[in-house]
């Protein structure tokens, strides 16, 4: 990988690996998200998929790898780095009995944003997914997928370069789904904004989203959605993500 791509991907991932108690959970993965990208990172039940989340959020740290957002190191220039990242984590992380105005506020202080600041961008973001609404409601009262539009707002409020998505629509009801794969397509399109999605999901998958297959740790392949199946001479992504993980040709 050139300091070129470095230097201008949203996120590069350089021969990053990472075990528990000795057993690889991440070998000597890479690859890059460029601006307005909505890269899908599919695999199966312990691909890897938690594991490349937490390093890249710095839940977890690894010795073998480097992992830089827009350029920064997260080991080396973690507040830089990790200011540019918005995430949603597959478990909800609101607080339940907090108003969605106040857990928004909370997010806003953290990032150091003035009060008329805050209140811009959490009309903005409540608008754009039609929560605005039920700002004053606690958010226990909300249904799963109004949570997840929550977050969602509140990942977006401080204007990231990369927004991690770790399976944000299990468990909901299919409206809810389709509601929120389009909304988040849709600011990569109109925004600018680079994804890195976890999921298991194929309808998930648009036709010009990049896919990166992991499974059992390694990268089985990446690229477009066409270049993928073609690597596995399927018709449809689906069959492509079978063989990849099952080696079943279809």
């Amino acid at each position: 990988m050139n300091n070129i791509k470095q230097r201008t991907a949203s996120l590069a991932i350089e021969r990053l690996s990472f075990s528990y108690s000795g057993k690889k959970a991440l070998d000597s993965i890479d690859f890059a998200i460029n601006s307005s990208e909505c890269t899908i990172l599919l695999g199966p039940n312990g691909a890897g998929k938690s594991t490349l989340f937490s390093l890249i959020t710095r839940l977890y740290d690894s010795h073998d790898g480097k992992i830089s957002l827009c350029g920064f190191d997260v080991k080396t220039q973690t507040l830089q780095a990790l200011s540019r990242l918005g995430v949603v984590f597959q478990q909800t992380t609101l607080d339940l009995d907090l108003t969605v105005m106040q857990n928004l506020r909370y997010h806003t202080a953290l990032h150091g944003m003035s009060r008329k600041l805050a209140s811009q961008r959490i009309q903005e973001e409540l608008e754009r997914l039609q929560m605005y609404d039920r700002r004053m409601e606690k958010v226990r009262q909300l249904n799963g997928g109004h949570k997840r539009r929550v977050e969602i707002a509140r990942a977006l409020l401080h204007k990231p370069a990369l927004l991690l998505l770790d399976e944000p629509t299990v468990g909901l009801d299919v409206p809810s789904r389709q509601s929120i794969v389009e909304h988040v397509h849709q600011l990569v399109s109109e925004q600018g904004l680079s994804v890195l999605w976890a999921t298991h999901l194929i309808d998930e998958i648009y036709p010009d989203d990049q896919v990166i297959v992991l499974h059992k740790g390694q990268i089985q392949t990446k690229g477009s959605v066409d270049e993928v199946k073609q690597a596995a001479d399927a018709q449809s992504i689906g069959d492509a993500f079978k063989y990849f993980t099952q080696g079943e040709k279809v």
